[in-house]
């Protein structure tokens, strides 16, 4: 939205295409009030995603809804379309965001809604007098463990390694926590149930022990990964999926760019998908002045 906002002010005619039914990415799954993007507090990802939408509105900018990018032909610049149509442009800015990781294991998809919940914050209420795990060992899953620990009648976390990425802030209060106990070094192989989730089967890493932990809620919260399949072999990447971009947000091709947590993972914020999203549609402009 910020590149698009930023290249109609720059003289450009933007056509931003969205894959879901609705645009605003990881704010629609964004529960908690958002206090730290400059000039702007909001009660929720939602009611900041509709501030940004009414600017466009109001600017004659609707993004073409429900209709995934399948391809992109970096030579004539044209991207296909999952209906069949082909959008061509003189240059396009890839801002496709992320996901969040899977465990990949069996019940994970299974007991979506039935136990397995996506929102700490939201689904939390629904946790009362329950048992609840919670796998990861980020702020995330951390603090995930304080909001439904408000609820639930156990908490239990459990993480792969022995060490946290979490700041040392939230581990304490999970380990002072009275309804929390800590599970490191094991992994998850499945979420078990029958018409819904009654517990976990964790391995111990260390001795292949397999246990099962009794549980009635599970939420994931292992990180996330970039939606950049579509650009595999039309760009560079990391490792990690990533887009690898300069500081003009310019990618190993000229004319593609790429902004927001697609190509900043160590800065996944409002303040960096706006800012890139402003830069990458100036050196655009720029490119196609030259």
């Amino acid at each position: 939205m910020s590149a698009a906002l930023w290249s109609q002010e720059l003289g450009l005619r933007p056509v931003i295409l969205e894959s879901e039914s609705e645009a605003g990415g990881q704010l629609l799954s964004t529960f908690n009030p958002i206090t730290n993007y400059l000039g702007v507090e909001a009660g929720n990802g939602t009611e900041l995603r509709d501030l940004f939408t009414r600017q466009l509105e109001e600017r004659g900018l609707r993004p073409f809804l429900g209709d995934p990018v399948v391809g992109i032909d970096p030579v004539k610049m044209s991207v296909r379309l999952e209906s069949g149509k082909t959008v061509r442009a003189r240059g396009m800015i890839a801002a496709m965001g992320v996901r969040r990781r899977r465990l990949g294991v069996s019940g994970e998809q299974e007991f979506v809604g039935r136990g397995v919940i996506s929102s700490g914050k939201r689904d939390a209420p629904g946790a009362y007098g329950k048992d609840a795990v919670i796998i990861g060992g980020g702020d995330a899953a951390f603090e995930n463990v304080l909001i439904i620990g408000e609820f639930a009648r156990s908490v239990t976390l459990i993480h792969r390694r022995e060490g946290f990425s979490a700041r040392d802030e939230f581990v304490e209060k999970v380990r002072a926590h009275p309804k929390a106990l800590i599970r490191t070094n094991c992994a998850v192989r499945s979420i078990d149930g029958d018409d819904r989730v009654t517990g976990v089967t964790i391995e111990d890493l260390a001795t292949g022990d397999l246990a099962r932990v009794p549980a009635e809620i599970v939420l994931i919260r292992i990180g996330v990964e970039p939606n950049t399949d579509i650009l595999n072999g039309v760009v560079d990447l990391d490792p990690a999926g990533y887009v690898m971009v300069d500081r003009d947000c310019r990618t190993s091709r000229p004319g593609i760019y790429a902004v927001g947590d697609c190509a900043f993972p160590a800065s996944p914020t409002v303040s960096t998908a706006v800012g890139s999203g402003a830069t990458a549609a100036k050196s655009l402009h720029t490119w196609l002045n030259r």
